[in-house]
């Protein structure tokens, strides 16, 4: 347990990041997920729609500082030769 004021204030707001960084995380997975899947599922404009909001949630979680961009930039290039090689 925490034995001063700021290390309180810190646990509390671990907790909070922590849902909110899990939160954000799950969110990614389900949007680069359903970009797979529409791939997948050989319709070349719904893959397009499902890989830029993939896209998109990506890069935002590399702003909040999440995920690496190297990190963001290798699941962006996997999708992309995907749906390249669905043409």
């Amino acid at each position: 347990m925490a034995n001063t004021k700021s290390a309180e204030k810190a646990a509390r707001q671990a907790v909070k990041h922590r849902t909110r960084n899990v939160a954000l995380r799950s969110k990614s997975r389900s949007a680069i997920r359903k970009a797979v899947d529409a791939i997948a599922s050989g319709n070349k404009s719904e893959a397009t729609t499902a890989y830029q909001s993939a896209t998109s949630v990506v890069d935002s979680l590399v702003s909040k500082g999440l995920v690496h961009k190297n990190k963001a930039s290798r699941h962006k290039s996997r999708l992309a030769a995907k749906l390249k090689a669905l043409a």
